[in-house]
């Protein structure tokens, strides 16, 4: 161990047995702040000490932020350089690689994968990091060496839009690391083609972590009429083309991911049976109501609402009135899928205001699935952050 690292220490109250069992992180009310721990450089490496200054583990430093501390490991004198990072992502690597048969996946998942922070998508042979905290800004260059080394990909392109980086201090400066990253790329996933926009696209371009809600929505759509609303790049609603819907309609704001979501339809050879409709997700869906159209499945997944606990109240009122706007476009005998990526709104909240809003709507149903984000996107067992996925599909009478 680096005898020259910055201690930090915890205060009297502070639970250092939930360390010690593995809670990644430190909180900035249970570190002793003083000068010196107040002047450690963000990102810097520090050991983590208890009460009674016995060492607890080796961390990354912000003081400037309300997580100050992040465990990279819990033995102190490990060294943290390029065979410590080399060792934790070859294993994400061959989980992943066990998992699918495709190199389209989320390769490393932040510290359910033991790299705070750090968000890997894999799309072929190029790989999309987000670094969202300030030792993985940091160390970029390490990690995009050691990435390209262990998948044996040739391109690493930065992105650096996740809204945790602005907690961290970080800029919102995307580029290339390593290589030249194509522009866009098809992604084969359930038997549908999705076309990710690697530069330009929101977050890392695709959202691996619905493909078992997607596969699960398929199963409904055969002979059917599908309503996606928030659709991104068409993610239920070409899922459920591949199904074999009769057609789908994708609903959402943004035009260049609807323009994504065409080229993918067009490229299953289901561009007949696929319609976009631009606009607020709200406003399409009263207008569709009041025009009596129904579908015989209809998914919203939505942003999320309920980002913090601060706006938990809010975001459950938004989930309910998704649900009652969705619940009456639902035809008689059809199926609803509701979704949430909002951590702050656990399952029962979250299915709670769902059924309160398809009872406002007169059309309760039957629960017939719970799902969650796929196994590329791991659940750290302490963290409610990395169980943030929900999708609850209903049978509506």
């Amino acid at each position: 161990m680096d005898t020259q690292l910055p201690t930090l220490r915890l205060k009297p109250k502070a639970d250092a047995k939930r360390i010690r069992h593995g809670f990644p992180w430190v909180y900035g009310d249970d570190i002793v702040l003083d000068r010196r721990s107040r002047n450690v450089v963000p990102g810097a490496l520090a050991l983590l000490e208890d009460s009674e200054r016995n060492p607890l583990a080796l961390v990354t430093a912000n003081p400037g932020t309300r997580i100050v501390a992040r465990v990279l490991d819990l033995n102190p004198e490990a060294q943290i350089d390029a065979t410590w990072v080399q060792a934790k992502i070859a294993q994400a690597f061959a989980l992943r690689s066990r998992l699918f048969d495709a190199p389209y996946y989320r390769l490393i998942h932040a510290e359910a994968d033991g790299l705070p922070g750090v968000i890997v998508d894999r799309f072929d042979d190029t790989l999309v990091i987000q670094p969202n905290t300030a030792w993985a800004e940091a160390n970029c260059t390490l990690l995009a060496n050691v990435l390209a080394e262990v998948t044996g990909c040739t391109s690493v392109f930065k992105n650096a839009q996740g809204r945790a980086r602005v907690t961290e201090g970080l800029d919102d400066v995307n580029g290339p690391l390593l290589g030249t990253p194509p522009g866009k790329v098809a992604v084969p996933m359930n038997g549908a083609t999705y076309m990710a926009d690697l530069i330009g696209g929101q977050k890392t371009g695709l959202f691996y972590d619905q493909r078992p809600n997607h596969a699960f929505a398929a199963r409904l759509a055969p002979g059917g009429r599908v309503l996606d609303v928030f659709s991104h790049v068409g993610g239920f609603g070409l899922a459920a083309l591949a199904g074999g819907a009769q057609s789908a309609l994708a609903v959402d704001g943004s035009a260049p991911a609807l323009s994504l979501a065409e080229e993918g339809a067009d490229a299953m050879g289901r561009a007949d049976a696929f319609s976009t409709r631009r606009g607020d997700a709200f406003d399409v869906m009263t207008e569709l109501s009041a025009a009596g159209e129904t579908f015989d499945l209809v998914v919203a997944d939505p942003p999320a609402f309920a980002p913090s606990k601060q706006a938990l109240a809010t975001g459950l009122r938004a989930y309910e009135r998704v649900a009652k706007l969705a619940a009456s476009l639902v035809a008689p005998g059809g199926y609803l899928i509701l979704c949430s990526c909002s951590h702050a709104a656990e399952l029962s909240k979250f299915r709670a205001a769902c059924v309160r809003g398809m009872g406002r709507a007169g059309r309760p149903g039957a629960l017939i699935y719970t799902g969650f984000a796929g196994p590329d996107h791991p659940m750290h067992p302490q963290l409610a952050e990395t169980g943030y996925l929900k999708a609850l599909a209903f049978h509506c009478p």
